[in-house]
């Protein structure tokens, strides 16, 4: 009880508006936002590219790591802030890849606006709920979910909206995949748009290392989104040279032909069915949890599961470890995709206590 309401007032000196007034928009407090991630990118707490993120006095270590694949412009991105939002406890998390003609261009949008849209509609439910009554931890913690789950929710619609009325970038016929976490104390919400995944590496009941996937690949033909999709008039088929993978296509065009069905952008189906509506889930970290391997489909389209938490666990350095599931994805494109262009491969690999040589 005491930490949500530590939350509230710390939050309500950082950020402008009044407890229990409906806000037509986070305004100023979005301002606030953007210039904490302004200094903490300033003070090497957010970081946008390839390298590490660890900062004193805090159990999180974030390797992360992007590589342009063989199809142009690397359209994937990443995004770590360490102390989100000015608490010491939360980090966010985050990864997308772009696809289409402009996609790395809205990638790069939605991450910059992703974490402080996200931090400030979640400081406005934050003043708008009651605290729990302190029966017990789980009323705390559903609280608390609920509140980050609303707050997704209207961040992934408003920046998605936002999107569209963007002038310099064409979102019409490209978009992006969104998957990211909130660290929140022993706390993880996971929010997931398209195809991109996440996994948690965990010691199973028998000692051995254990992959558990905390993400749905929203892939086109599973049953629930296909039923949206066709009643929405949109179609779903696999081409002829490509089969088992489904695509989404507009009613009467042989176009886009999107491997995914949720991704931020690509407006021009967003009447047929793709949806920005993002799965959110929570997750308690315990003494057996490791790290969290998130990653684009670079990574996932030639590995498993269970290989990639094996490839970062055996990496002596954590600081190596997203370089070096990288370089496998890398040649499993090479071994296993022959004659397909190798995608872009982008990862982040949190890992969720100190090791030994930090304490």
């Amino acid at each position: 009880m005491g930490h949500f309401t530590t939350m509230f007032h710390g939050l309500s000196k950082s950020f402008p508006g009044r407890k229990g007034r409906k806000s037509r928009g986070c305004g100023g407090g979005r301002e606030a936002a953007e210039a904490m991630a302004k200094d903490a990118k300033k003070n090497d707490r957010l970081l946008c590219s390839t390298g590490v993120l660890k900062s004193d006095g805090s159990s999180n270590f974030a390797s992360v790591c992007s590589r342009r694949g063989r199809k142009g412009v690397n359209q994937d991105c990443c995004t770590v802030w360490e102390g989100f939002g000015c608490q010491e406890d939360m980090m966010f998390c985050g990864v997308f890849d772009g696809h289409g003609p402009w996609g790395h261009f809205v990638a790069k949008r939605i991450r910059e606006s992703m974490p402080s849209t996200l931090l400030c509609n979640w400081q406005e439910s934050l003043t708008q709920t009651s605290p729990p009554e302190p029966d017990s931890d789980s009323a705390i913690d559903r609280c608390n979910f609920n509140i980050w789950k609303r707050s997704y929710v209207k961040t992934c619609a408003v920046i998605d909206r936002e999107l569209k009325q963007q002038r310099k970038i064409d979102a019409y016929s490209s978009g992006t995949t969104a998957v990211s976490i909130v660290r929140q104390g022993e706390m993880m919400v996971i929010a997931n748009v398209g195809d991109s995944r996440a996994v948690l590496a965990s010691t199973g009941d028998d000692g051995s290392l254990v992959a558990v996937q905390l993400t749905v690949d929203f892939k086109p033909n599973l049953p629930q989104e296909c039923k949206r999709i066709v009643e929405s008039n949109g179609r779903v088929f696999c081409l002829d040279d490509e089969p088992g993978v489904h695509r989404v296509w507009l009613p009467h065009d042989e176009s886009p032909g999107l491997a995914m069905s949720r991704a931020f952008g690509d407006h021009c189906v967003k009447e047929f069915g793709l949806i920005s509506v993002p799965e959110v889930t929570q997750r308690r970290i315990t003494s057996r949890d490791h790290f969290v391997v998130l990653a684009t489909d670079g990574v996932w389209d030639v590995m498993s599961n269970q290989e990639a938490v094996e490839i970062v666990s055996s990496t002596p350095n954590r600081a190596d470890a997203a370089k070096c599931l990288v370089k496998w994805a890398a040649r499993g494109w090479k071994h296993k995709r022959r004659g397909i262009a190798m995608d872009d491969i982008s990862a982040i690999c949190l890992f969720l206590h100190p090791s030994p040589a930090d304490k």
